[in-house]
């Protein structure tokens, strides 16, 4: 399972954000580094279908199941931290023991039943995270992940992305492919896998 991109390029007005991009993506865990600015975002946009290119053709993301976290938080407010997890999923009833059991990996057993609107930015975050693992993909998309975590929290976040981005929860057999963005060398040594700089 592969996804490729060919020439891909993107301007915002007189700003060009990318220019002939070609990379492909397989399966396993590809960290994308570069300077800010320098487009990842629109990349990892343009590959989720959300953002057109100018110009150039991706290859083989057509039928991709594709689960996303972007890089600001975009949870239900009105939600409960565990009603936000199971939002994307085909039945709660069948996955709120992986939802409350993810919940509490990412430390978050107290917040289950508190509203997102109440949730500190670290907390956000952290259920941001457990709703993208939860989903069925084929494709996990990961911007800036784990922006706004604490020196505490952070490490133990990243295992359990590291653990489960490769599909654990799913227990479907299919083999996933996993971009993370990030600016920071470490996480992408952390979480393993290819490093690509754009």
């Amino acid at each position: 399972m592969e996804i490729e991109l060919k020439n891909i390029s993107k301007k915002y007005g007189d700003k060009q954000v990318l220019e002939n991009v070609s990379m492909t993506f397989s399966e396993g865990i590809t960290s994308v580094m570069g300077a800010s600015g320098i487009g990842k975002t629109t990349l990892v946009n343009i590959i989720a279908g959300l953002v057109k290119p100018d110009s150039g053709s991706i290859i083989g993301v057509d039928d991709k199941k594709i689960s996303i976290v972007f890089q600001e938080d975009r949870l239900l407010d009105w939600e409960t931290s565990l009603g936000n997890v199971l939002f994307v999923t085909k039945s709660a009833n069948d996955y709120t023991e992986k939802a409350r059991e993810l919940l509490i990996k990412a430390g978050l057993g107290d917040s289950i039943n508190i509203k997102a609107s109440k949730l500190s930015g670290g907390m956000r975050r952290r259920v941001c995270l457990c709703r993208a693992l939860i989903a069925e993909y084929d494709l996990l998309i990961l911007d800036e992940p784990f922006k706004g975590l604490d020196s505490g929290t952070k490490p133990g976040i990243m295992e359990m992305v590291r653990k489960y981005a490769l599909g654990d929860l799913q227990n479907d057999g299919n083999e996933k492919i996993v971009i993370c963005i990030t600016h920071d060398r470490t996480e992408a040594d952390f979480l393993g896998g290819r490093l690509v700089e754009i």
